[in-house]
C-alpha cells in the first residue's frame, strides 16, 4: 500500500450538507417527514440533536442513494439490531466540522430507548398529512399527528426495565410536558379525537385527548392507551422482559467498560464499515493529547471511540507499567535522574554505574511488553468495530526517536534481551495504523512549550517526525501552528475521510 503524505489546507466553507439532502428529497419526491417535537426541530437541524425522519418504505433505496452521494455513512445502533426498520446515518458539515445524525424510521417503531417493541402501522397516514415547516426547508408532522404521537410516546417510552429511560427520566418528562403544553394550545380536541378514532379505534378515540389536555386521569389514560396498542407489540410480555433485562445488562456492561475497564470491545455503535486505528504523532508540545480528546469528544456520542496512550509519560498507564513507574520515582530519588542530553543532542557521559543500567533494562523490557500489548489491543478493538485513537505509536524506523526500542541506546545489554525487545516492537511494522496524523510545529514553538530540551534535540525530533513512514498507513501532516479551531477542523476532515 502506497504511503500518501500531504499537507491539508483548510478548504473554503461549503453549503450545509443537510440542506442539500433535504433539497434532493424534494426534487426526487421522497416521501418523508420529521416526526419528533416541532419545538426542537431547529436545534436538530443545527446539529444539536438527532434528526428523526420517517421515510416511506418504497423510497428507502432512493433515499439511501441521496445520502451516500452527500457522503453520509451508515451506523448501526443497539436499539435497531432486531430489525431493519430503523437505521442511522452520519453526515459531516465540511465547513464547521459538525456531525449530523439522521435517525431514520422506515416503520414507526416505538417504545423504550433500548428496545422498540411497538410497530404503529400509521406511516402512510402520517406521511400523507405531513406539512412544510413555515420557515425551515423540511417536512414535519401536522400538529394533530404530532399530538397523537406525543401521547403514544408518553405512554410507551418510560419503563422500569430500561436503564437509559430511567437515567433520562426527568429530562424526558420535562420535554414531554413542554410539548404537551405547547400542542394543547394549538390543537382542536375534535380533530385529535377524529384522528385517534381512525388510527386507534373508536373505543380509544378519547384517550389521547385525556393525556394531552391533562384531564386529571392522564396516568390512567396512558395505561389504557398502552393496552390498546398491545396488538402492535413485536414481543410478548415474557420475551420483552427477558430482552429488556438483557439489553439493560449489556448497556450497563458497556457503560462500565467505557468509563473504567477500557477493554477493546464495542459497547454501543460500531464505526461505519468496521473499526479503524488512528494515530496522532508529533514532538512533545505539539498538541497530541488535545487532538485525541478532540476526536473522542466529537465522535464519541455517535460511535464507539477508544483512546489509547502509547507513551510512557503522564498518560494512562497499564496495570503492568503503573507499579514500575512508582518504583522509578523512588529510584530517581536514590540514584538521581537519567542522564540528560547535552546541547549537541548526545547523552551525557556521566557514568551511572551498573545499577542504572539494570534499572533501564528492566524499564525498557516492561515498556516493550506494554507497548506490544496495547498495540495488539488497539487492532483487536478496531477489528471488533471500535474507532481506536492512539496518542503516539510504537516504531522501530528511527531508533533514537520516541516510541522506539530503548536498549539500543545502552551498552552491555545481553543480545537475547535486545532481540526480545526488538520482537516486541516488530508487530508495529505488520500492524500499521489506518491513519497517521503528524502534528507539525516550528522549532520556536517546540522550544517555547518544552524549555527543558536543547534546541539541537528539538530540531532532531522535528526532523524525525517528518521522516517516519509507517509503511501501509495513510499519512497526513497538519500545521499545528494554526489556531486550535482550524487544527481541530483539519483533523476532523481527515478522520471523516477514512470512516
Amino acid at each position: 500500500m502506497t504511503v500518501i503524505e500531504q499537507e491539508k489546507p483548510v478548504a473554503a466553507p461549503k453549503s450545509w450538507v443537510l440542506e442539500e439532502v433535504l433539497t434532493q428529497f424534494e426534487r426526487q419526491n421522497i416521501s418523508y417527514c420529521y416526526w419528533k417535537s416541532s419545538l426542537r426541530i431547529q436545534s436538530a437541524l443545527r446539529g444539536g440533536s438527532d434528526v428523526d425522519l420517517l421515510v416511506a418504505l418504497k423510497d428507502m433505496h432512493r433515499m439511501e442513494l441521496i445520502l451516500l452521494k452527500q457522503d453520509f455513512k451508515r451506523v448501526t445502533t443497539l436499539a435497531s439490531s432486531d430489525h431493519g426498520a430503523i437505521t442511522s446515518f452520519l453526515g459531516f458539515d465540511d465547513a464547521t466540522g459538525r456531525l449530523i445524525h439522521l435517525h431514520v424510521h422506515f416503520r414507526l417503531m416505538l417504545g423504550e430507548p433500548l428496545l422498540k417493541n411497538y410497530h404503529a402501522p400509521w406511516e402512510q397516514e402520517l406521511l400523507a398529512r405531513a406539512v412544510f415547516h413555515p420557515s425551515l426547508p423540511i417536512r414535519m408532522l401536522d400538529p394533530v399527528s404530532e399530538a397523537l404521537l406525543l401521547t403514544v410516546r408518553m405512554s410507551l417510552e418510560l419503563s422500569g426495565f430500561d436503564p437509559v429511560a430511567l437515567r433520562q427520566r426527568e429530562a424526558t418528562l420535562r420535554k414531554f410536558e413542554l410539548d404537551r403544553e405547547e400542542l394543547s394550545e394549538r390543537i382542536n380536541p375534535e380533530d385529535l379525537r377524529e384522528l385517534a378514532a381512525r388510527l386507534l379505534g373508536e373505543d380509544a378515540a378519547g384517550v389521547p385527548g385525556e393525556i394531552l389536555f391533562d384531564s386529571g386521569s392522564a396516568n390512567s389514560a396512558k395505561r389504557r392507551l398502552k393496552k390498546n396498542l398491545s396488538p402492535f407489540r413485536t414481543y410478548n410480555s415474557l420475551e420483552i422482559r427477558v430482552r429488556s433485562l438483557s439489553r439493560a445488562f449489556s448497556w450497563a456492561a458497556g457503560h462500565l467498560n467505557k468509563r473504567i475497564l477500557h477493554l477493546p470491545r464495542p459497547w454501543s455503535r460500531r464505526a461505519p464499515g468496521g473499526g479503524r486505528v488512528i494515530s496522532i504523532i508529533g514532538v512533545d508540545g505539539s498538541g497530541k493529547s488535545t487532538a485525541v480528546s478532540t476526536i473522542k469528544t466529537w465522535l464519541g456520542d455517535e460511535i464507539d471511540v477508544m483512546p489509547i496512550y502509547l507513551g510512557t509519560g503522564n498518560g494512562r498507564a497499564s496495570l503492568l507499567l503503573l507499579p514500575l513507574k512508582l518504583i522509578v520515582l523512588l529510584a530517581t530519588k536514590l540514584i538521581g535522574p537519567r542522564p540528560k542530553e547535552t546541547p549537541d543532542g548526545k547523552a551525557s557521559a556521566r557514568h551511572r554505574g551498573p545499577l542504572y543500567t539494570i534499572l533501564m533494562m528492566v524499564w525498557a523490557t516492561i515498556v516493550a511488553i506494554e507497548k506490544r500489548g496495547k498495540l495488539l489491543s488497539a487492532h483487536r478493538g478496531a477489528d471488533r468495530g471500535l474507532l481506536v485513537v492512539t496518542d503516539r505509536y510504537p516504531q522501530d524506523e528511527i531508533l533514537d526517536f520516541n516510541e522506539a526500542p530503548m536498549l539500543a541506546r545502552l551498552s552491555n545489554v545481553p543480545g537475547w534481551l535486545r532481540r526480545f525487545e526488538a520482537n516486541a516492537y516488530a508487530p508495529a511494522r505488520r500492524l500499521p495504523p489506518d491513519l497517521v496524523v503528524k502534528l507539525i510545529v516550528s522549532r520556536a514553538t517546540a522550544e517555547r512549550r518544552e524549555p527543558e530540551l536543547s534546541p539541537t534535540v528539538i530540531q532532531r525530533r522535528l526532523e524525525s517526525v517528518k521522516k517516519l513512514k509507517f509503511a501501509g498507513a495513510t499519512l497526513v501532516s497538519i500545521d499545528a501552528e494554526q489556531p486550535l479551531e482550524r487544527v481541530s477542523l483539519a483533523i476532523k476532515r481527515e478522520v471523516w475521510r477514512i470512516l
